[in-house]
C-alpha cells in the first residue's frame, strides 16, 4: 500500500482553510447581530451590523450547502 502524502496534505490544508474561514465568518455574524442589539439598546439604528451580519450568515450557509453538494454528488 502506497499513500501518497502530498494529496493528504493538500486536503488536510484545504479543511483547516475552510474550517478555519467558516468559523470567522460565524464569528463575524454573531459581532455584527451583538453590535446591532447594542445600538439599538441605545437608540440608534445600526443597519449596517445587521447586513453584514446576515451577509455572513448567508455565506456561511453557502459554503456548508456547496460541501454537502460536493459529498452527495
Amino acid at each position: 500500500m502506497k499513500i501518497d502524502w502530498a494529496a493528504l496534505g493538500s486536503v488536510f490544508g484545504v479543511s483547516l482553510s475552510a474550517t478555519v474561514v467558516l468559523v470567522t465568518l460565524f464569528t463575524l455574524g454573531l459581532m455584527g447581530l451583538s453590535k446591532h442589539e447594542a445600538a439599538t439598546e441605545q437608540g440608534g439604528a445600526a443597519t449596517l451590523a445587521r447586513s453584514g451580519a446576515y451577509a455572513c450568515f448567508a455565506l456561511c450557509t453557502a459554503a456548508v450547502a456547496y460541501g454537502i453538494y460536493l459529498i452527495v454528488a
